[in-house]
């Protein structure tokens, strides 16, 4: 086997690092921190002195690092990767990055002969040292063949999602999406504890109820938003939805509890239901957003 670098051996990327050499494969590391370049050697890899080291010896490079600025400093930064790429070389960069930087870093490191990629990371509930772990990987299709042995040793789902950058643009619309979900049930939990109720039997009765919607949201938006079909009538419609968020919202109102999150969504079904939607599905909601944005989420033919 061919000797992997990898530079980044913080949380994540020392658990992928180690998930790679279990797998056989041999391993050169950079850190900026001594202590965790220790640890790698003390499970066999071999320490380098710079990211451009590790570039020199290594044709096919992994990098996980904490943002866009340590991105681009490991890459092209006066001792980055760019200084030891060579013809052959593979980058893959496995960090919640920017999807502009991964194109940049691509026409940097095309000019020498080396070819990019990236493969941000979705931790799934059996944790990165589990190989619980959805890699979302862009680039050029043979490049991708190429890494994919060395993905599969640290993920259980590896993805293929088409040019350089999508994979990054799924994991930030992914984070988003998570975080936005764990506010709302933030604020539903604060106001129903504010209200006097045992916040636990409260999450336990949300759970229920938050496993049904998701199923109901995966099979409406394949018949809805991605065909397009906003016009059929729902049992329980816009009109019925936003008299439920209202009374909500009062309820907050009446007790001092911040619901800015609430106050959004019952502001857009307020908007919906002066365009005539109240009968509609919620799923028509989503129509504001693409208006907004000029574009038409529709499923790829």
């Amino acid at each position: 086997m061919e000797t992997i670098g990898f530079v980044g051996l913080g949380t994540i990327g020392g658990t992928v690092a180690g998930n790679i050499r279990k797998a056989g494969y041999p391993m050169m590391v950079y850190d900026i921190r001594p202590e965790a370049v220790q640890l790698a050697v003390a499970q066999g890899a071999r320490a380098a002195v710079s990211a451009a080291e590790v570039a020199r010896h290594c044709r096919m490079v992994f990098t996980s690092l904490p943002g866009p600025l340590e991105v681009q400093q490991v890459a092209l930064g006066p001792t980055g990767l760019l200084h030891g790429i060579h013809e052959s070389s593979l980058y893959v960069d496995l960090s919640s990055s920017d999807p502009d930087l991964i194109r940049r870093i691509e026409s940097e490191f095309h000019a020498r002969g080396a070819r990019v990629m990236d493969a941000p990371l979705i931790v799934g509930k059996n944790g990165i040292a589990n190989k619980s772990v959805q890699v979302l990987a862009s680039g050029p299709l043979e490049a991708f063949r190429e890494a994919k042995p060395v993905l599969d040793s640290f993920g259980d789902t590896v993805v293929y999602t088409g040019e350089l950058g999508t994979g990054t643009v799924i994991k930030l619309a992914h984070n988003l999406v998570r975080r936005g979900i764990g506010l709302a049930i933030g604020e539903g939990i604060v106001l129903g504890a504010k209200a006097g109720v045992d916040p636990q039997l409260l999450w336990r009765c949300m759970h229920w109820g938050l496993e049904v919607q998701l199923n109901q949201l995966l099979q409406s938006f394949s018949e809805t938003v991605f065909k397009g079909n906003y016009e059929a009538p729902a049992s329980f419609g816009i009109g019925l939805s936003r008299k439920d968020v209202g009374l909500a919202n009062e309820l907050g109102r009446r007790l001092n509890v911040p619901m800015p999150i609430a106050a959004l969504v019952e502001q857009i079904m307020i908007e919906a239901i002066n365009r005539g939607w109240s009968d509609q599905s919620t799923a028509s909601l989503f129509r504001l957003q693409e208006e907004a944005a000029g574009i038409e989420a529709r499923k790829s033919k």
